[in-house]
Formats: C-alpha cells, sequence, structure tokens
C-alpha cells in the first residue's frame, strides 16, 4: 500500500502568525497603482481602500473574517503530503511543501474546523491560495471529506471556501483521484439533509470547480472572483474563437447560471447569516407553530379549491 501520508502535524489556531514577518509596511495596488497602508488594507477586509480592489486573503483571515470571534475549532486530520511520486521540476515536491509551510504557517492548502456563523453551527473549509496555488492534492481531498463526514454526521451546514488553481501536479493520477473522492463524499450530506453551501472566490478553476465547488446546495461567488475550468489562452486556442471579455468573471457565471448569488467580501458573512438562519437554524417553538399554521392554511385552501 503506497504512503500518501505523513503524520506529523499541529492544530491550527487563529492567531498564529507565519514563521517570518515580512516587515512590510506598505502596498501597491495592482488596479489603481496606489501606494496604501497595509494596516489600513487589512483592516478594510484586504480591499484596496482607494480603488475597491480586493487582495488575497489568506484562509486564517477568511476564518476569522465569517465566523463569530472565537467559535472556531480546528479539527483537520493530523496528515501532511507524502512524496510518493518523488516528483521533481525546478525543485523537490518536498522542498515545495516546505517553502508552503515557511510562507503560510500551514501544512496543506486548507484549515477544516467547527465553528459557529450568526450563532449557527457549522463545519468551515477554507482554501489558502498562497500554499502552492490552493491545489487540491490527497491531504487536501481528504480533509475535506473528513469536514464533509463531520458535518453529515453532526447535522451541522458544511461550507467550502474555495480560493484555487485546481489540481496539485506535483501528484500526478494521485491529486485527479480527489475530484472523485470528494464529489462522492458530498453524497453524505445530501442522504443526511444537510445544507452545503459552497463559495467561490479568485481564482476558483479546473478540478476544484469541476466537482466538490460546484456541487454546493447553495453557490455564492465572492465579487471579483475568477471562476472556470481552465485558462482563456488555452480554450482559445482549442476552439479558435474569442472569447467575450467578461468569460470566467463573476457576472459571467451568474448570467449562466453557474452561481446563485454574487457578494461584495464585506458582506459575506451576513449573507451566509441569512442563508443559514432561513435554511438551518433551530426553530422556535412559535416558529414552528406558524409554520404549521401555514400548512393547515394550504391544506383547507387546497381542499376548498
Amino acid at each position: 500500500m503506497m504512503s500518501l501520508f505523513n503524520k506529523t502535524y499541529f492544530k491550527v489556531k487563529l492567531e498564529q502568525q507565519p514563521q517570518q514577518a515580512d516587515g512590510v509596511l506598505w502596498l501597491k495596488c495592482k488596479a489603481c497603482k496606489e501606494l496604501v497602508f497595509k494596516k489600513r488594507v487589512r483592516e478594510n477586509h484586504n480591499i484596496c481602500p482607494n480603488c475597491g480592489q480586493y487582495f488575497f486573503l489568506t484562509a486564517k483571515e477568511r476564518v476569522a473574517l465569517l465566523v463569530d470571534e472565537g467559535s472556531f475549532f480546528d479539527i483537520s486530520r493530523p496528515i501532511v503530503a507524502g512524496d510518493t511520486l518523488q516528483f521533481v521540476d525546478t525543485l523537490p515536491y518536498t522542498q515545495r511543501l516546505q517553502q508552503a509551510f515557511d510562507k503560510t504557517g500551514l501544512h496543506d492548502a486548507i484549515i477544516v474546523g467547527q465553528a459557529t456563523i450568526g450563532h449557527v453551527p457549522v463545519v468551515l473549509a477554507t482554501m489558502d491560495f498562497q500554499f502552492i496555488g490552493g491545489s487540491m492534492g490527497s491531504v487536501m481531498g481528504e480533509q475535506i471529506a473528513h469536514g464533509i463526514r463531520t458535518a453529515a454526521h453532526e447535522k451541522h451546514p458544511f461550507i467550502l471556501v474555495s480560493a484555487t488553481g485546481g489540481a496539485r501536479m506535483q501528484e500526478g493520477i494521485l491529486s485527479l483521484m480527489q475530484m472523485a473522492k470528494t464529489t462522492s463524499a458530498r453524497q453524505l450530506l445530501a442522504r443526511a439533509g444537510v445544507l452545503f453551501v459552497s463559495v467561490m472566490t479568485y481564482p476558483t478553476t479546473a478540478g476544484v470547480q469541476a466537482s466538490i465547488a460546484s456541487l454546493g446546495d447553495i453557490i455564492l461567488a465572492e465579487k471579483g472572483a475568477l471562476i472556470g475550468f481552465t485558462g482563456r489562452r488555452v480554450i482559445e486556442e482549442t476552439i479558435k474563437e474569442k472569447l467575450p471579455p467578461e468569460f470566467q468573471t463573476d457576472r459571467f457565471a451568474f448570467e449562466h447560471g453557474l452561481v446563485d448569488r454574487v457578494v461584495r467580501r464585506r458582506e459575506m458573512r451576513q449573507e451566509l447569516i441569512q442563508l443559514l438562519h432561513f435554511f438551518a437554524a433551530p426553530q422556535s417553538e412559535q416558529d414552528k407553530a406558524l409554520k404549521k399554521s401555514g400548512l393547515n392554511l394550504l391544506k383547507q385552501g387546497s381542499a376548498r379549491g
């Protein structure tokens, strides 16, 4: 049996920082070209205060933005990627994993935890694009499946926040197998009657977009998200046609039915709270009575009709 995982791991705490601080005080916005104070950008949910352009959020920052303060508990499985294929490009895969850990403080490109959002218990899985492009390998596939199993068992809504370039090439066919693994695991939520909300951010592409990220009961796109299977140039060279300028944008995805709603970053938490309270929050006795009376009125109207 091939060893896909190694067992050295530690739990993530939101207050933990990457091992080395970069010491940068100012950032240059790629959209408006203005220098902006880094602390001000952080306080503005990583949005440029001059032009409104979005900067990347790390997985920890994303979790902190969405969950009730102090409610997050990491439940990720204690596994890290093994180098089954002994893959080497310009660097050995083991070195790339170490570099990603040094940069992010994470052992892979996803955090899975239990938390509350608007006081509703959820299982939240959040990807980090800084870790090898948020790519999905054996560890991410197992962590997502573990999160789904936990949500189905606990009857808590499952929320997946995607920020990914797709499958991890250093794991070859093993990474592609995660598309089938996560898609299969998704059925557990359906059988348990548990809500699955998929949140697509910049970027959500390739194998993740083609599998688990597109299977939510409700699919939200963060404003500015890039959503698609493969790059514009590859598609244009394949079909020998020019694609429209808005192709693979949040607006294009919404207009073509790939997502249910486009939501601004600062409004995403409130959007999730509204969805969770509508679909998943425990009902009070008064709510149950109102629902029952409403159903009775419908039955009476149907009988008279």
